[in-house]
């Protein structure tokens, strides 16, 4: 059984407010990281100093030693590592204070969600962007809703993360300019576009699986899955529509749903060729023999609506359609 993982109400003065508190809190963080750093600095003067003193006044001859007879340097490694391992902490805070001035989600501090963000949830937040993306392209317009649905082992943890995901892919495909993940629920909200989450931790065919389902106005529904393959956390997508895939996602795809007949695949090559568009990668997927098929193809280049056209012409397609993601 799912437990369903739902989100407020997004209001922009909240998602404001929080944000500018989230830059606040780590502000505040990088200034302790700081003034630790000063305050170690000043005990280990403050210690060689007295400890000077202390030889000069009780062995005269002994302080004309040089400095390495007297001290064997362990005390001074040690306080070494340690100001080396906060000055690091601090570099790690101001690059999060970096991001959350860009609007970027900072997942090693208090998110905008109001939680932390686990470190197993963490690489699905790109997938869910390029899911979400890829979905919206297909369908060409603004869907009434998106559903994200969480499944296998990361399901255990707090997933409401990838909402934000989930608006910020859908959104940045549509056009809209500057989408951060701070501002996603804002614009999300003005185009009458909700995301939920929901978590299962059955998943049968994959360790983990992570599926956005649209909704749109004219009773359109389209699924995207996708998952990480293996200790690179590589990103498929592994299913569209329950047509099996095997696709890592690339920055310039076309899609096409066409009857599966012959010559298509060598139609398809010959047209964007004519075209000067090479072709990085193609998979044809089926559900039975002379039924609907569909074709990905990855390209080295975005591909104009002209070609576009060519390619619905030639091949006689039912769809198709070009989708460019972010980096």
């Amino acid at each position: 059984n799912g437990v369903e993982q739902q989100p407020g109400a997004d209001d922009p003065d909240s998602n404001d407010s929080n944000a500018l508190e989230r830059i606040a809190q780590v502000t505040r963080q990088l200034e302790r990281f700081r003034c630790r750093i000063d305050a170690e600095k000043k005990e280990e003067t403050n210690g060689r100093r007295h400890q000077e003193e202390h030889c000069t006044r009780s062995h005269p001859l002994e302080h004309r030693q040089p400095e390495h007879a007297q001290n064997d340097g362990t005390h001074t490694d040690v306080k070494t590592d340690e100001r080396e391992a906060q000055e690091r902490a601090g570099i790690a805070v101001a690059v999060s204070v970096r991001k959350a001035l860009a609007g970027e989600l900072v997942p090693d501090a208090v998110n905008v969600k109001g939680g932390l963000i686990h470190e197993d949830v963490r690489p699905a937040l790109s997938l869910v962007e390029k899911l979400s993306g890829v979905l919206v392209g297909l369908a060409g317009t603004v869907p009434v809703s998106i559903s994200v649905e969480v499944h296998g082992e990361i399901a255990q943890h707090d997933c409401s993360v990838l909402v934000l995901s989930a608006l910020k892919g859908a959104l940045g495909n549509l056009g809209a300019e500057d989408v951060t993940y701070v501002n996603a629920p804002g614009l999300a909200q003005d185009r009458g576009l909700v995301a939920t989450v929901s978590a299962d931790e059955i998943s049968p065919d994959h360790r983990n699986l992570v599926r956005v389902v649209g909704a749109f106005a004219d009773g359109l529904n389209i699924t995207i899955s996708g998952t990480l393959m293996g200790i690179r956390q590589v990103q498929k997508i592994v299913e569209i529509d329950d047509y099996d895939l095997d696709l890592v996602p690339s920055e310039n795809m076309i899609f096409l749903r066409y009857s599966d007949t012959p010559g298509v695949v060598g139609i398809v090559g010959n047209t964007l060729g004519k075209s000067s568009i090479n072709i990085a990668g193609m998979q044809v997927a089926r559900k039975k023999l002379g039924g609907e098929a569909l074709m990905v193809l990855t390209v080295d280049s975005p591909v104009d609506a002209h070609v576009l056209e060519a390619l619905a012409r030639e091949t006689r397609a039912k769809i198709v359609r070009s989708v460019t993601l972010g980096g």
